[in-house]
């Protein structure tokens, strides 16, 4: 036996060992297990700033953002609106940008195969001034470079200052195709350039020619209507008379808001219909300051009842004047040079800057007693937009657009519906400017730039168009060949963007299945700018729309109402914002509220309330997956059988949630479908829904505590996927903890409407029992009744079907009542006669007296207040009965004597009434 006994010892003991190592590795597994499940856990408070650069990280290496031609789905394009290489993100450029991340993220998850475009911009006069003023940095001037060693040092500048904003932006969370990412002076967008400048050419749509051009004297260079910006300036209406030739003694008078440009003056004119000056049309005039004579002209452009109905014609510093000039044959002499000083044919005046011209001009005219008078006058000025100087109206050997015909196709295809402009009152400023387009003047004396292709020979003066570099001239023959030195427009290039980005113009496969795009989303400020040339290049170069909608937003401004600027120094870093409160919450402050087409406030407590509403969503999933830690209960699990009114009613609410925010995300009403979501989220969902299942949570035994989970988790997450475009990094952190069998919340599917979590009678039992819980804290409230102090509720109604809706939810009801016992009754039998009472529809509910009052210790306080009220009146009475006070006090003290008498004596009859009704 002994013998036996050892090895049966031995086995036991291995037995023992193996059993203990089972042991261990069931406990290992259940720790790895746990610490699995610890590490899909949410953080206890909210920290933006330790996930969102690790989710776009993700997004970027799991390539989401990246969309291909795919036939089997449908496209849906946006290009970004692209910001200049010199810029930095501002206001504008994050609200810009998070509408559009927005739209493509909906769209995305909508299954559309989303293309979201973005680039930079080569911003030709900007940059080129930033790079001009870097050189004078250092002791360089641009013109010791000359232009390859300009362009080389522009381009060195681009490379390292470029990408700034584009960084940015990804800090915002815009899922752009970065792939894809353009640049208006990359290759393929240069080939797009040169190829429409020689179609239009080739059709006679683009010419060079003299006409009145806007001249920047400071950045020296041609700028387009579109860049000018009239502001009110306060100035003068110099009145100057001009002697009538051969008859002494008689003077014709005009009023000029410019005397300098007198020098230019090539005639006067006046009304052909006005009776005054009819016997002076055909003589002519002594122009003052010159050894000039200049004809009297008839023309019908002259109002004859505005100033002295004489005016000056000066053809080359004028565009009126210039086009009376063409009818009349009148000579165009520019007095200007290119800085806005005056040139050789002013005499005296010249070399000296435009204002100083015009001082030393009046004195002169002055002097010679041809100034009649000066008087004050408002007018409007036109400066550049972007260096704030006074434009000068000057002639100019300029290349242009004929925009006559062009710009037919962009008008029809507003007004016939191809294109929808949102909101729809930008239809009328949109029909203001194409009905009074003029041709669009598209060179720039810069060199920073799409150079333009055309070649002139200096020995026979033959200018040539091609889409090579011409070296030898094909009239004669000649090597001495020069290419225009002037650039093209930056809104040229910008203007080709929907199709130039997409490979025209070769026919590539993205061009064939992405264009034309949906939307474009800007700003109001530059529909002329952009908007409206890239509608007639789209047109006239693809044969249809860019886009079919355009979502035009308003500006960003201060809590003031004021321009965002570096003047007023109210500017805001939209990094600044997400780096304290997230970039979720900036996101979600610049939409709230937003509506089409209006300017915004920013107020900082705004943002605070946006940072609020994320900690809310955070706090109810953090509360949500608590009461699953294994997250063994999904919503992807077939609907519970034992669902309660609440559940139903919730879901429903839900459901018509889902239909009613998609629909106002298709008609890009972002702020009212946001504003849906934050009273549904914070008010339904957080405040009532999950009060109401806390009973049932907090109950292991209840029944229905799965389902309860089970709707706390699909109704979260629908509302996850529905808030995801407004706040994509909150809604991705918890969505991947929660639903974890799914990558990503960006490539989930949008929630959509089912008629199946149509619950209306449910939802309309649940309306009953909120209006009575509001209408007892209503009460309560009222009877500074705290809500620690429970209290006997009764529910009385002849309605069978509203006791039922009662009874079916005794287990929340009570809750959130502050009922310590809910009795639901057809009358008021046992119910006390002191009861107090609140009305809801088909039912009176009461809650005895006693219950929610202290009655003793109540009479005791308003005894105690009785006698503080009594000693107050007393005091009152004594100073107003004392002649001392009265007569030496003064009236405000003594007023303010009298109000407290009264009000004291109101508070009293308040208190002896109340203490009346305790005492019976």
């Amino acid at each position: 036996m002994g013998s036996r006994g050892a090895p049966r010892q031995c086995q036991n003991e291995i037995l023992a060992y193996e059993q203990r190592a089972h042991n261990w590795e069931r406990t290992r597994n259940a720790i790895l297990k746990r610490r699995l499940i610890m590490s899909k856990e949410l953080e206890k408070n909210y920290n933006p700033s330790e996930i969102e650069d690790r989710l776009y990280h993700k997004w970027l290496e799991k390539k989401y953002f990246h969309a291909e031609v795919n036939r089997d789905k449908k496209p849906f394009t946006i290009v970004m609106p692209p910001p200049n290489i010199t810029g930095k993100l501002h206001m504008g450029h994050a609200l810009d940008n998070t509408m559009q991340d927005i739209i493509i993220r909906f769209k995305r998850m909508q299954g559309y195969e989303a293309l979201w475009i973005p680039g930079t911009d080569h911003a030709s006069i900007s940059t080129e001034v930033k790079v001009t003023n870097a050189l004078k940095e250092e002791g360089i001037d641009k013109h010791e470079l000359g232009r390859e060693g300009f362009l080389k040092r522009t381009w060195e500048w681009k490379k390292e200052y470029g990408g700034t904003i584009t960084s940015q932006l990804k800090k915002i969370g815009s899922s752009c195709d970065w792939d894809r990412e353009r640049f208006t002076m990359d290759e393929g967008c240069s080939k797009a350039v040169q190829e429409v400048f020689i179609k239009l050419y080739e059709k006679g749509l683009i010419y060079k020619g003299s006409r009145i051009v806007n001249w920047c004297p400071v950045c020296n260079t041609s700028i387009s209507d579109a860049e000018v910006e009239h502001e009110e300036q306060a100035g003068h209406f110099w009145h100057i008379n001009y002697p009538v030739v051969g008859e002494p003694g008689r003077f014709v008078e005009i009023a000029t808001t410019r005397p300098e440009t007198l020098l230019g003056d090539s005639a006067l004119a006046v009304n052909p219909d006005d009776e005054r000056y009819t016997d002076l049309v055909g003589k002519e005039v002594e122009l003052p300051l010159t050894d000039r004579t200049i004809p009297i002209i008839a023309d019908p452009y002259v109002d004859k009842e505005f100033g002295t109905g004489v005016v000056k014609i000066t053809p080359a510093h004028d565009p009126n004047d210039f086009e009376v000039g063409k009818r009349h044959n009148l000579p165009e002499i520019n007095i200007l040079n290119d800085d806005a000083t005056i040139n050789n044919l002013g005499g005296k005046y010249a070399g000296m800057d435009r204002y100083e011209a015009r001082k030393a001009m009046v004195a002169d005219l002055d002097a010679l007693g041809l100034l009649v008078r000066v008087e004050d006058h408002t007018h409007n000025v036109g400066t550049h937009d972007r260096c704030k100087t006074t434009v000068e109206p000057m002639i100019k050997q300029q290349w242009f657009v004929k925009m006559d015909e062009l710009i037919k196709p962009a008008v029809e295809g507003v007004k016939n519906g191809d294109i929808e402009l949102i909101p729809a009152s930008m239809d009328k400023t949109y029909y203001n400017w194409t009905d009074n387009i003029r041709d669009w003047c598209i060179s720039r004396q810069l060199w920073w730039g799409h150079r333009i292709p055309a070649y002139y020979c200096k020995d026979c003066g033959e200018m040539t168009v091609s889409r090579d570099k011409v070296c030898t001239c094909p009239k004669c023959g000649s090597a001495n060949v020069e290419q225009d030195p002037d650039t093209l427009d930056t809104w040229f290039s910008s203007a080709l963007w929907p199709f130039s980005t997409l490979g025209w113009p070769d026919k590539t496969p993205e061009l064939d299945y992405f264009y034309p795009t949906d939307v474009l989303v800007t700003g109001y400020d530059i529909i002329f700018f952009w908007v409206i040339r890239m509608i007639f290049s789209g047109y006239e170069h693809m044969g249809k729309k860019p886009f079919g909608k355009v979502l035009f937003h308003g500006l960003v401004r201060d809590d003031q109402g004021r321009k965002m600027s570096k003047s007023l120094g109210n500017g805001i870093d939209p990094l600044e914002v997400i780096d304290k409160y997230g970039a979720d919450a900036l996101r979600y402050t610049l939409i709230t509220g937003n509506a089409p087409g209006n300017d915004m406030r920013f107020y900082w407590s705004r943002v605070e309330a946006s940072r609020n509403f994320a900690n809310k969503v955070w706090n109810a999933s953090r509360f949500i997956m608590m009461n699953d830690p294994d997250n063994k209960i999904k919503a992807t699990d077939a609907r519970p059988a034992n669902l309660t009114d609440a559940d139903k009613w919730i879901l429903s609410k839900m459901n018509g949630l889902i239909k009613e925010v998609t629909d106002n995300m298709e008609k890009y009403e972002l702020g009212i479908a946001v504003a849906k979501l934050n009273d549904f989220i914070w008010e339904e969902f957080c405040d009532w829904y999950i009060e109401m299942v806390k009973p049932r949570l907090y109950n292991d035994a209840d029944e229905t505590k799965t389902a309860a989970i089970w709707t706390l988790k699909t109704v979260l997450i629908d509302a996850l996927k529905l808030l995801h475009p407004y706040m994509p990094f909150i809604t991705e952190e918890i969505f991947c903890n929660i639903q974890d069998e799914e990558e990503s919340i960006m490539i989930s599917s949008w929630p959509v409407y089912d008629e199946t979590n149509n619950f209306a009678a449910e939802e309309k039992a649940i309306e009953t029992i909120k209006e009575a819980v509001r209408n007892i804290r209503n009460l309560r409230a009222d009877m500074n009744v705290a809500p620690s102090r429970k209290a006997l509720v009764y529910v009385v109604s002849a309605s069978d079907e509203v006791k039922n809706i009662f009874n079916n939810s005794l287990g929340f009801f009570g809750t959130l009542a502050y009922a310590s016992e809910v009795k639901v009754q057809s009358d008021k039998a046992g119910i006390p006669d002191d009861a107090v009472s609140t009305v809801i529809p088909d039912a009176v509910i009461y809650i005895p007296f006693a219950e929610l009052v202290d009655i003793d210790k109540e009479i005791e306080r308003l005894k105690k207040e009785e006698g503080r009220l009594q000693g107050e009146i007393k005091r009152c009475n004594g100073m107003l009965n004392n002649e001392r006070f009265t007569s030496k006090a003064p009236q405000a003290k003594i007023d303010e004597e009298k109000a407290k008498l009264v009000k004291y004596t109101q508070m009293l009859e308040q208190v002896t009434e109340r203490l009346a009704t305790l005492s019976k």
